[in-house]
């Protein structure tokens, strides 16, 4: 089994990793620049970036063995980008433009091996119900909201805001589970395999 590095920081990935059987691995957080071209589409601002934070943890890791994940999401309204909220009133005018509408949660996730790279995408339709003022400012008021994009957590309190979910549930929460599965299958990682132990 190779070693399997994870180019992120998030507890939320750690978990996810861990679910789906992978409990042996790294943990490396490399220092990449997440600036983009505004022109780009969704997709292609969050595979840059992802494919930046993964060739930066390959160099970081010094060992052309292991296979490198790295992910990166963001959140879209009408294709502009909902980064984390700075502050409670920008938590405030991020979930009250969610409001009843539909978003999309983007993910890019890079697998690299030595030279080896590949890079695909999720996207996932995300509708919230109509909120009032006061549901907002109560989640805000729980502090969950401030190192998510989009100012909101599905796996959290805003769970209670989501009417639908269109795709991966698993891509809004940071990782698309199935899309990881299939890429690791081609880098040789079997998920259901004899070994006990990933």
């Amino acid at each position: 089994m190779p070693r399997i590095i994870l180019a992120s920081q998030s507890p939320r990935r750690k978990q996810l990793l861990e679910q789906i059987g992978i409990k042996k691995f790294d943990i490396l957080v490399p220092q990449a620049e997440e600036d983009y071209d505004p022109a780009l589409s969704p997709e292609e601002i969050v595979s840059s970036i992802c494919r930046r934070k993964a060739e930066a943890a390959l160099a970081l890791s010094r060992d052309p063995a292991a296979i490198i994940i790295a992910a990166d999401t963001m959140v879209f309204l009408d294709g502009l980008r909902l980064g984390k909220p700075r502050d409670q009133v920008d938590a405030f005018t991020m979930l009250s433009v969610l409001s009843g509408r539909t978003h999309h949660v983007c993910t890019g996730v890079t697998l690299c091996r030595g030279e080896r790279v590949e890079t695909r995408t999720e996207t996932t339709a995300v509708t919230f119900r109509p909120l009032t003022q006061d549901e907002i400012w109560g989640y805000i008021r729980s502090g969950e909201p401030f190192d998510k994009a989009g100012a909101y957590g599905a796996q959290g309190k805003a769970a209670l805001f989501v009417s639908r979910i269109e795709g991966d549930y698993f891509n809004v929460m940071g990782l698309p589970l199935y899309l990881l599965g299939k890429m690791l299958a081609d880098f040789g990682i079997q998920l259901f395999s004899a070994e006990e132990d990933l």
